[in-house]
């Protein structure tokens, strides 16, 4: 296997990326938890969050002493009383958003409690430390069914409800107090699966300040499915895109922190520097995901290849999202389908990590197949085009604001229908290479141009006030 040297400038960086690139995904989530995820001082410690955990600012990037940061759009909070509930506690989408969101409005002087509904009876390492984070960053965590969150609920300037399912919590919780608390409440909604459209889940929607929402397209769905399906109306919605962290954006901007990660992960892939890798990266398998319809795009790909004897280099498959202790059935399926055709020696299946940054800057082509109505929005779809990939995506859901057709990408249809046409468009990035360039820059100006953290924070800001506004009225 061919290998280049890579230069080594920065000791304490050479020994992190090594560290960040043996451990284990379990061990790398406590690593993360404990040692990186660092948001109370985030900007003065200059390390990565949630999802990434590498260091990389140097000093180049850094302000000058005198010279200070631009105010945030979220000052106006200082001071607020804010109550964050969350169906969960995990490492998972929606609670990482609501976590970001603490520690946004806890960095600009506001007084944020956290609550989350659905805990383990059973002592759970992750959820011990993220709380002991949060409480380490001034957030004060209460107990879902206690008085003391049926107290803040009563004195905060906004309430914050995190997924369809948090809406059991209103009248589990507040019971003969609830109509004292919609009027203050925003329901930031991040599900497009039917099964979450229950009356018991969403009735009080309609009586909220405000809902939240990821992509225009989900909000529509929301929109449609509550008024046919249950009868209610949606509140006032407000659509926010996100944004990548300025941490992330560190790392896809540095040339030598991307060289880095890219030679040791596919080091160990066990693929060449010259080999063509399409990913997808997702924190599980499951068929939403559309591994399966993945994996007979790329076989398709690869016959397609051989029968009109292109030459390309040779394409692999990567799978990020493995079961770290089982596999599912799902999963056994899947190493199945790549034994039976003998494709072993170009699938490679990589544990679930959130430490997704040596992946991005390893392949060269996002493959985003999700099924169904799609991803709400799709957050690893803009930290790929942070590092200038190109993206093949489902034309469903979110994906489908984010990738332009044609320009940061190819879209496929969704189910079986897609699966030839998503073996084309590897065909067609494979066969191409200046195109799989040119759209991989394109993705990186759209990131830079409304996906980035201050566009995200700039997004909420503007919901927050009108919130804020429309609770005031209805208090008083």
């Amino acid at each position: 296997m061919a290998k280049h040297a890579v230069g080594w400038p920065h000791p304490k960086r050479s020994l992190l990326l090594l560290l960040l690139l043996t451990l284990s995904a379990s061990t790398l989530i406590l690593f993360f938890i404990r040692t990186v995820f660092d948001p109370c001082d985030r900007h003065a410690a200059h390390i990565s969050p949630v999802r990434n955990g590498i260091e990389v600012a140097e000093k180049r990037n850094l302000l000058p002493p005198n010279v200070k940061p631009p105010p945030s759009p979220l000052s106006f909070m200082k001071s607020k009383i804010v109550l964050l509930v969350s169906h969960e506690l995990s490492l998972s989408g929606g609670p990482l958003l609501l976590m970001e969101l603490a520690f946004l409005l806890r960095s600009v002087g506001a007084e944020v409690y956290w609550t989350t509904m659905r805990k383990p009876s059973e002592t759970n390492e992750v959820i011990y430390s993220l709380e002991h984070k949060m409480l380490d960053c001034g957030v004060q965590v209460l107990s879902a069914f206690g008085q003391d969150a049926i107290g803040t609920a009563l004195k905060a300037d906004l309430v914050v409800l995190n997924t369809a399912f948090a809406g059991k919590w209103l009248d589990a919780v507040l019971k003969q107090d609830v109509s004292h608390v919609l009027p203050k409440v925003l329901w930031w909604i991040h599900e497009m699966r039917g099964h979450y459209f229950k009356l018991d889940y969403v009735k009080h929607l309609p009586l909220v300040a405000g809902a939240m929402i990821d992509s225009h397209i989900t909000a529509e769905y929301w929109k449609n499915r509550t008024q046919e399906h249950l009868r209610i109306n949606m509140p006032e919605t407000h659509i926010v895109h996100l944004g990548n962290s300025k941490e992330l954006m560190e790392v896809a901007e540095d040339s030598v922190a991307k060289r880095v990660l890219r030679e040791h992960a596919r080091e160990s892939l066990g693929v060449r520097s010259e080999d063509l890798l399409f990913a997808l990266i997702n924190t599980g398998v499951s068929r939403g995901k559309g591994q399966d319809l993945f994996l007979r795009s790329f076989y398709e790909s690869l016959q397609i290849i051989k029968e009109k004897k292109l030459q390309v280099p040779p394409l692999h498959a990567v799978i990020v999202g493995s079961g770290i202790n089982a596999h599912t059935k799902l999963e056994t399926e899947l190493r199945d389908y790549v034994i039976q055709k003998k494709i072993q020696d170009r699938v490679h299946f990589v544990n679930k990590t959130l430490n997704v940054a040596p992946y991005l800057a390893a392949i060269d082509v996002l493959v985003q197949n999700s099924q169904a109505r799609g991803e709400c929005f799709g957050r690893i779809t803009i930290e790929a085009m942070a590092f200038q990939l190109p993206v093949l995506g489902t034309a469903a859901g979110g994906t489908t604001e984010i990738v332009v057709n044609g320009t940061t990408g190819f879209l496929h249809p969704v189910g079986k229908e897609g699966v030839s046409p998503l073996a084309k468009n590897i065909v067609k990035l494979a066969t191409h290479v200046e195109r799989r360039l040119t759209m991989g820059k394109r993705g990186y100006e759209r990131v830079k141009e409304r996906f980035l953290e201050h566009h995200m924070a700039q997004r909420i800001a503007a919901v927050l006030k009108e919130v804020l506004k429309k609770s005031r009225r209805g208090l008083y």
